[in-house]
């Protein structure tokens, strides 16, 4: 697939327009993990400019995970990153997403996960679980441990600007993947209405998420 400099700066630009936007309004969201093991750990990247922590869509997004696996311990790690309008940092994130996964796993041997990201967040995603982008490169989570990845949910991702989609590009994780694009977003759409980017969290779709999340991991 040809991917001119031209597409690249305008990915970048659209990023970073709505990273200004969001920044205006977004609050800080701490992360939040267990201290044991838990069946299921969420692990999620915030978008561009929001401040440390799960962020707008990922908060929401853990919070109606456990509400819909009733009896079953539920974790969350926030990915530690600059989610920098410069868009440097995708790669870095994924390296900390990978690092995560992995150290949990040899530690919770029965730990599941649900991965996810919002914008930006959404490129460390795709990076971590193997999908080549043009925010930069990391770290990807061994293919042994794919099984215990129950499900992949992105929001805004801004892969599908290069025709692609995690369900297009990844046989490994596609199958238990469910993404969100909004109509006009800038940055997966490649529309021109930044209040689309910044509603996944108002729209119904982090619900819809949180329900195929726990779809995956009640289907084992």
């Amino acid at each position: 697939m040809s991917r001119t400099p031209l597409r690249r700066r305008s990915t970048a630009l659209a990023l970073a327009l709505v990273a200004g936007s969001a920044g205006l309004t977004v609050a800080a969201a701490p992360s939040a993990s267990a201290a044991a093991c838990s069946d299921v750990d969420v692990v999620f990247a915030r978008g561009t400019g929001e401040t440390a922590g799960l962020g707008i869509v990922g908060t929401p997004l853990v919070s109606n995970i456990k509400s819909d696996l009733p009896g079953r311990s539920v974790s969350s790690y926030a990915v530690n990153y600059a989610a920098n309008a410069a868009q440097t940092s995708a790669g870095p994130g994924a390296t900390d997403m990978t690092n995560h996964v992995t150290s949990t796993a040899a530690s919770c041997p029965n730990t599941s996960f649900v991965l996810g990201g919002y914008s930006q967040g959404a490129s460390v995603t795709d990076i971590s679980i193997g999908i080549p982008t043009l925010l930069g490169s990391g770290s990807t989570i061994p293919t042994a441990l794919a099984p215990r990845v129950k499900a992949v949910v992105a929001f805004g991702n801004p892969l599908r600007l290069y025709g692609q989609t995690i369900t297009s590009a990844s046989a490994l994780y596609g199958p238990k993947a469910k993404e969100f694009c909004n109509l006009g977003d800038p940055v997966c759409a490649n529309g021109t209405n930044i209040a689309a980017h910044l509603t996944y969290q108002l729209n119904g779709s982090v619900e819809s998420g949180a329900q195929f999340a726990a779809g995956k991991i009640n289907a084992g």
